[in-house]
């Protein structure tokens, strides 16, 4: 996730570029950059860390020009540099970019062999270099993006110059956001609302697969095949601040709708749906390497510490090699037992939890290999890890973790699939089965985001309680721990996550006529087994919010007086969870809406814990 902005009119543009990238900073902050054009042209400032840099060397060095695009980065291919910051060059083509180019090491070879020589380890670059090559063979700049265009695979957000062009700004969308802002001889582009509300209220949306020119005061909006396309402009309202959330009241709400895509991007270019086959060559293992592990451990704090324990029953049941769980607050105090046939698995949103760090160095310093799952690079806990995967959840501004998590449950299940077509323990029709199911978990996602209204109905309803209890069994039961954590963190309502089976074990002396239980009652082994709890809930008088699956006949029937029900689509036990949290997320959500709390900054906590 990146920002981007592009302007052309009558005034400088470079005020309206710093100030469109500093409100786009929640999108990416590890480089930024500037391109103008001035008198057939094209000045470059880039730097790598925070966008006050860039606004320094600006001030010192100014550009002037009246059209221009700028990009602060959230890096995916290549490590934060001065080199890899946007905007990118080649020839007379600048471009920025949001998304993953997937086929960029082949056309990047390509190019090499016809004497293109790059300077940045992003697959940026390559755009650049492919619209530059059809600039070559003769063809207009618009033939050329659209030429470049039909070659990539993959998801991009462009803003596109030509230097000897500065009458012509080029956009171009495909599985990520892209908008226009129009205004009387002017013309924005931005891939988020925040970027231009301060010079138009006017946008249009753009769709995937289209591509708009603006030229000579006209835009004209087209599909690759060159068939026009009609845009209907609308008006925002939104405030400043609201435009930052992108209308949603919180971030932590903007931030539970971003899943789907925050899912898909982290799947993106690790995955073959055709052959069946999963990329993974970041985490630095050989498949020798791989084979001669004989224990996995996985240490995590807080709501990576339940992802971990979904990873767990993913691990085991595929690879069937033993996984344990370690909070990374305990690891280094009990001298582990681990050795060079041990992976490590260090999992955490920000890769700068001390506790993570420090069960990390314990694990390192006895000859285990570290892999860590985070969402910033460069952090502390990927420089120190031997291998890292990075979840492409893209900045995550709320406290309470949600599209973090659901990342790296995508991160472990990739994961998971990799070692298993490694060790053998799956072939490739049902490793490609396996991944024809997971890309329709971001279309899942989506059917439950559909009900928020519905769940704050129930969130209504149940508000006022002081305890909530959550049920779960087997790969669940975590989501049931993520569930109680995610009411608790926000509501401050007291809130518990237990295995359903253990309910008879002591929580059972709790329920009466006012405590709510959360049950997940999705198909799987223990089906039966949770719907036997859910009676023994109600026979004390208990309140019962189940979690089932849509069209579940048997979980309606009177015999099991549920209170409220809340469906999700059923997929393969293994990936349910990632689909399961989300109305748990919202359920959470709502409630402590209602109360009216601090649902971005609740009180006590951090958004990182940097101290132990």
């Amino acid at each position: 996730m990146c920002g981007i902005v592009g302007y052309i009119g009558p005034k400088e543009v470079t005020g309206i570029l710093i100030d469109g990238l500093k409100r786009l900073e929640y999108r990416g902050y590890d480089s930024a950059g500037i391109a103008v054009i001035n008198n057939g042209v094209v000045t470059k400032k880039r730097s790598k860390g925070k966008l006050a840099i860039l606004e320094d060397i600006v001030s010192r060095e100014p550009v002037e020009g009246n059209i221009g695009i700028g990009h602060t980065r959230w890096a995916t291919h290549g490590k934060p540099s001065d080199e890899n910051a946007h905007p990118h060059k080649a020839g007379s083509i600048v471009v920025v970019h949001n998304g993953i180019i997937e086929n960029y090491l082949k056309l990047k070879e390509l190019l090499i062999g016809e004497g293109h020589e790059f300077t940045s380890e992003t697959d940026t670059e390559v755009i650049c270099h492919l619209i530059y090559k059809f600039v070559k063979e003769g063809n207009g700049f618009k033939e050329s993006v659209v030429s470049a265009l039909k070659m990539i695979e993959g998801s991009y957000a462009l803003g596109i110059l030509k230097e000897d062009e500065p009458n012509v700004l080029m956009a171009a969308r495909n599985e990520s956001p892209l908008i226009l802002g129009l205004e009387e001889g002017e013309f924005f582009i931005a891939s988020d609302i925040p970027a231009i509300i301060n010079h138009t209220r006017e946008i249009v949306i753009l769709d995937d697969g289209e591509i708009v020119e603006y030229r000579d005061g006209k835009y004209t909006v087209t599909d690759l095949d060159g068939n026009v396309k009609e845009k209907t402009s609308r008006k925002i309202d939104w405030s400043p601040v609201m435009a930052e959330k992108g209308g949603y009241k919180h971030f932590m709400l903007k931030e539970i709708f971003e899943q789907p895509q925050g899912i898909i991007d982290t799947f993106r270019g690790r995955i073959s749906e055709e052959v069946g086959e999963v990329y993974m060559s970041e985490i630095n293992l050989t498949p020798e390497k791989v084979r001669e592990f004989d224990k996995i451990t996985i240490v995590a704090c807080g709501t990576s510490w339940h992802a971990g324990l979904v990873g767990k029953f993913m691990m085991e049941s595929v690879l069937r090699i033993p996984v344990d769980v370690e909070l990374g607050s305990e690891f280094r105090y009990r001298d582990p037992i681990v050795d060079s046939k041990t992976l490590i698995i260090a999992i955490t949103q920000s890769g700068e939890t001390t506790d993570t760090l420090a069960a990390v160095k314990e694990g390192k310093g006895k000859g285990a290999w570290v892999i860590t799952i985070c969402n910033v690079v460069e952090s502390s806990a990927a420089r120190v890890a031997d291998g890292v995967i990075y979840t492409h959840a893209g900045p995550e501004i709320g406290v309470a973790s949600t599209k973090a998590f659901t990342t790296q449950l995508t991160s472990l299940y990739l994961l998971t699939l990799y070692f298993a077509q490694i060790m053998g323990k799956l072939n490739a029709d049902e490793i490609q089965k396996m991944i024809l199911e997971f890309v329709k978990v971001p279309g899942y996602v989506d059917k439950v985001l559909s009900q928020s209204d519905d769940i704050r109905a129930i969130a209504r309803k149940y508000m006022h309680a002081s305890d909530f209890l959550y049920l779960g069994r087997g790969i669940n039961y975590p989501i049931a721990l993520e569930g109680a954590l995610k009411l608790k963190e926000i509501s401050y309502i007291h809130a518990e996550g237990y295995p359903a089976g253990e309910m008879k074990h002591g929580p059972i002396a709790l329920i009466d006529e006012e405590m709510p239980v959360v049950a997940v009652v999705t198909k799987n082994r223990t089906y039966e087994k949770v719907l036997g709890n859910i009676k023994e809930v109600k026979a004390r008088n208990g309140i019962v919010i189940a979690v089932a699956n849509t069209g579940d006949e048997e979980v309606i029937k009177e015999e099991y007086e549920i209170d409220d029900i809340i469906f999700i689509p059923e997929t393969d036990p293994l990936i349910t969870p990632i689909v399961l949290v989300v109305p748990l997320q919202l359920l959470a959500y709502h409630v402590a809406d209602l109360k009216g709390t601090d649902v971005d900054q609740p009180r006590n906590l951090a958004k990182s814990v940097t101290v132990e």
